[in-house]
C-alpha cells in the first residue's frame, strides 16, 4: 500500500497549487496559468539554494516571495496594460521558464544529499509516516492562513470583488489592486508547492511544471462537486474539501498506474474522471 501513502504525500504537496487556482478561478474568477511557471519557479529556488547550502527555513520566504512577484506581474499586466488574463498568465508562465532554467543552470538537480523539511526531525521512525506528519502541518498552516484571511474584512473584500466587481468598486474598493494581491497570494501557495514538492521527491526538474494547472483545476472542480453536493458555505471546510480533492486526483493517478494501466493513457484516464465525477450528478439531476 506505499502507493496510496504517496499519492496522499503528492496530494498534500499540491494543496498549495489547489489553494492558489481555487483563488484565482472560484474568487477573482481569474483563469491564470501562471501556475504552471510559478510551481517551477518555487522547485527551481529550492532547489537551487538548496546546491548552495541554504538551510530549507531560509529558503521559503524567498520562495513565497518569487511566487508573489510572479502573481503581481500577471495581476498587473492584466489590470494595467488591460490585457487578457489568459493571455498574461501565459506571457509570465513562458518567461518563467527561461527564469527557471536559468535560475537552476541545467534542467535537472537532485537534493539526495540533503537535509529536507521532511528529514530534519525525526518524530515517527518510518520515514514515509515522519514525512507525512510534516505534510499534514504544512497543509494545516495554509489551511489556517488563508481561511483566516479570508474571514477578515479584506478578505471578504476579495470575494466581493469576483462575486459582484462594479458594486465593490462603488463602495470605493480599490478592485485592480486586490485581483494584483489575489494573484499574488494564489502563486505565492503554487510556488510553495513546488518548495514542498522538491523536497518530497529529491530533485527539480525543468519540465515538472508542465500540466500542474490541469492538477490543481481538477482538485478545484472535484472540491466544488462536492461543495454543491453537500451545500457547504464553510470557508474553512470548503477549504479542507479542495485539499481533499487534490488527495483524491493523486489517488485516482495511483490506483490508475497500480492497475497496470498504460502511463501512456494516464492523461485519457484522469480526464474522464474528473468529468464522470463533474458529470454524473447533474445528468442525475435532469433524468430526475
Amino acid at each position: 500500500m506505499d502507493f496510496l501513502l504517496t499519492a496522499i504525500l503528492q496530494g498534500l504537496c499540491f494543496a498549495g497549487i489547489a489553494l492558489g487556482i481555487y483563488i484565482s478561478m472560484k474568487i477573482f474568477n481569474i483563469p491564470d496559468i501562471t501556475t504552471d511557471g510559478s510551481y517551477m519557479l518555487g522547485a527551481a529556488i529550492t532547489a537551487t539554494l538548496f546546491t548552495h547550502g541554504m538551510k530549507f527555513y531560509f529558503i521559503l520566504p524567498l520562495v513565497i516571495c518569487a511566487g508573489a512577484l510572479a502573481g503581481v506581474l500577471t495581476g498587473w499586466i492584466h489590470t494595467k496594460l488591460k490585457v487578457n488574463a489568459l493571455l498574461a498568465g501565459i506571457l509570465v508562465m513562458n518567461g518563467l521558464y527561461s527564469i527557471n532554467l536559468t535560475t537552476m543552470g541545467r534542467s535537472n538537480l537532485p537534493l539526495r544529499d540533503y537535509t529536507t523539511i521532511f528529514t530534519r526531525l525525526k518524530i515517527l521512525p518510518d520515514v514515509n509516516q515522519n514525512t507525512l506528519v510534516f505534510a499534514i502541518l504544512a497543509v494545516a498552516i495554509m489551511i489556517t492562513l488563508i481561511g483566516y484571511l479570508l474571514k477578515t474584512d479584506f478578505g471578504i473584500a476579495m470575494r466581493a470583488t469576483g462575486n459582484s466587481e462594479t458594486m465593490i468598486r462603488s463602495l470605493g474598493v480599490n478592485t485592480d489592486r486586490m485581483k494584483i494581491i489575489g494573484l499574488a497570494i494564489a502563486n505565492a501557495l503554487t510556488a510553495t508547492s513546488g518548495y514542498l514538492m522538491t523536497q518530497l521527491q529529491s530533485f527539480a526538474d525543468i519540465n515538472m511544471g508542465i500540466g500542474v494547472v490541469i492538477l490543481g483545476l481538477g482538485a478545484v472542480i472535484i472540491g466544488e462537486t462536492m461543495i454543491n453536493w453537500f451545500n457547504i458555505t464553510s470557508v474553512w471546510k470548503t477549504l479542507l474539501i479542495v485539499i481533499f480533492g487534490a488527495i483524491l486526483f493523486q489517488l485516482v493517478l495511483a490506483l490508475t498506474l497500480s492497475l497496470g494501466i498504460n502511463p501512456n493513457m494516464l492523461k485519457i484516464v484522469t480526464s474522464c474522471f474528473v468529468l464522470l465525477f463533474v458529470g454524473i450528478p447533474r445528468l442525475t439531476i435532469k433524468t430526475a
